[in-house]
């Protein structure tokens, strides 16, 4: 039987202990926090052309393992920005869920240091640059509305990275938003096990880590009630507090960031519309704050027509939304593959889980890293449209790498 311990709020720093790198899923959200060990299922397989199957085939997953007896099981884990790459979710061993995370202490947990470390930017900044340009151009020949384009950073570390250490300090610094560690397959591993169902498995590979701490909510949902956060406009903020508050009232007026939300918040919307009987969508944004950055916020509640939809169905109804992708979506999507010149992987997917009821949350998975070993690549991206320019863009996502840089003791 699978062990599902359903408490109300856990101590950070007694159950980040319990955390083990390569094994455990960690998921924290201001409405519900998960540690899981070991996994007793795993479903991986192209989405593709199929990728409307995925809710299905987790389903099936979640009945196999019902009928071997164990009950209450969730499906945990993360979806490619890519939905013709491979999904990773698993039912894992055992579960721990709470109602949230709390700190006992008021200061900070300490984060991991490291020096003697090598940073290689993918692409170059000047690169980035001229992508953004492309941009502009297909923007003014009536091509694109909006595009995210997006680089990476490919650090080599010194020793392998301390995953808890890590954890504990995005969860301290990110209680508002998502705090996730998903063990991945390796990446000379990553086309086995394609279109399987695994019981039972252990892996002895070695570890590799999808970890991070997002601002933004792709959707959770709880019997018929929904809520998706979608967030689109960006600027960082200031040590200054009157500087910061410049920004932040800046970001609230600016038409070019409110151009870039509509067009999230009306994707959005119009994906959620046919699966619910009411849906709530506020007429102006608001700001949310995390320690990097501001961004225009628009929380969005729905009731559902019927609560067989799961939040894994709601999740690919949206997935991928302009905030991460652009408008028109299968244009923008092969346009980023065209002028971005690596594999986004996990980032821009969605990262969270999902129970028998179909209930559950996730998490649009940005601010992270991509950790295996001595490597590690860590991802930031900037909304563009009309009205950006090069130089400005290229700031934001240097200001968004900060987030996971920091918590690192790391700069770019």
């Amino acid at each position: 039987m699978l062990n599902v311990e359903t408490l109300t709020v856990a101590d950070a720093e007694q159950l980040i202990e319990q955390y083990r790198t390569g094994s455990s899923f960690f998921f924290s959200s201001p409405r519900k926090t998960l540690l899981t060990q070991g996994e007793y299922a795993r479903l991986s397989y192209p989405t593709g052309s199929e990728s409307k199957l995925l809710p299905q085939r987790v389903a099936e997953l979640l009945e196999a393992a019902k009928r071997a007896g164990r009950t209450q099981s969730i499906v945990v884990g993360a979806i490619p920005f890519h939905t013709d790459k491979p999904a990773h979710l698993f039912i894992p061993g055992t579960v721990e869920m709470y109602d949230g995370l709390r700190f006992l202490s008021a200061s900070a947990p300490e984060r991991p240091q490291i020096s003697n470390y090598q940073v290689q930017p993918v692409p170059e900044p000047e690169q980035f640059k001229q992508g953004v340009n492309r941009l502009l151009e297909l923007f003014q020949e009536g091509v694109l509305q909006k595009a995210v384009l997006s680089r990476t950073l490919h650090i080599s570390l010194p020793q392998p990275l301390q995953i808890p250490q890590l954890l504990a300090h995005l969860a301290f610094y990110h209680s508002h938003g998502y705090t996730f560690a998903v063990p991945l397959v390796p990446e000379q591993s990553s086309s086995s096990k394609i279109d399987t169902v695994s019981i039972g498995y252990e892996s002895s590979e070695p570890s590799r880590t999808l970890v991070g701490a997002s601002p933004e909510l792709l959707v959770t949902k709880k019997g018929l009630q929904i809520t998706a956060n979608p967030l689109a406009g960006s600027a960082a903020r200031s040590n200054d507090p009157i500087e910061d508050e410049r920004r932040a009232a800046a970001l609230l007026a600016s038409t070019k960031d409110r151009y870039e939300h509509a067009i999230v918040i009306e994707a959005v919307a119009n994906a959620l519309a046919p699966y619910c009987s009411k849906l709530q969508v506020p007429s102006e944004p608001s700001l949310v704050q995390t320690k990097a950055m501001w961004h225009l916020s628009t929380e969005i509640n729905g009731v559902l027509k019927d609560e067989s939809i799961t939040s894994l169905d709601l999740a690919l109804a949206m997935h991928p939304t302009p905030a991460i992708c652009g408008t028109p979506t299968d244009l923008a999507r092969d346009v980023i593959q065209e002028i971005e010149p690596f594999d986004r992987g996990f980032y821009t997917g969605a990262v969270g889980w999902t129970d028998e009821n179909g209930d559950g949350e996730w998490a649009v998975t940005i601010r992270c890293a991509d950790t295996e070993g001595l490597s590690m690549k860590v991802y930031a991206g900037a909304g563009i449209v009309a009205g950006s320019s090069a130089e400005s863009e290229l700031a934001e996502t240097s200001a968004k790498f900060r987030t996971m840089l920091a918590a690192m003791g790391l700069s770019e």
